[in-house]
């Protein structure tokens, strides 16, 4: 069994706590906004996000996982679902029988155009009115050094 003699000092610990918090409370907020509003959810909007910015709207479904940001695990549940709606479509890869893409449909692409002004309100409500913008530097700037190093 690990030790939990690893120490780490309240001040860090208080940074960790808060930021958990902070995300955890702003994606609530926002998802439930969206799914009052009869909008995507952002498991699902994520994974159109990714497509919509992938060249040709498309990626290998390996691909997808590491390009979504909210919705990694039960991916391929999530893309039956949005095939099922009609959002997205799985096409076999032509030389490699084993791999297959998801390919954002017109539908999808449009329900990506329909769900972003309300989650553009969202993150201005939930999270960027409370910041300075010498804070949103510092913010991007920190945590971009933190996201290189877990990449690393």
């Amino acid at each position: 069994m690990e030790s939990m003699d690893e120490k780490i000092d309240e001040f860090h610990l208080a940074a960790w706590r808060a930021f958990l918090n902070a995300h955890a409370a702003v994606i609530d907020a926002i998802e439930r906004e969206l799914v009052e509003a009869g909008h995507l959810p952002l498991s699902e909007y994520d994974v159109l996000l990714a497509l919509l910015e992938a060249p040709d709207h498309r990626l290998r479904m390996h691909e997808l996982a590491r390009e979504v940001v909210l919705s990694r695990s039960g991916l391929t549940r999530l893309v039956d679902r949005l095939e099922a709606k009609g959002l997205l479509t799985r096409e076999r890869s032509g030389t490699d029988r084993r791999g297959a893409y998801a390919v954002l449909t017109d539908e999808g692409l449009a329900a990506v155009r329909r769900t972003w002004p309300l989650y553009a309100r969202g993150i201005i409500n939930h999270f960027a009115r409370y910041l300075t913008d010498e804070e949103v530097t510092v913010l991007t700037k920190a945590l971009g050094r933190v996201l290189e190093a877990a990449h690393r």
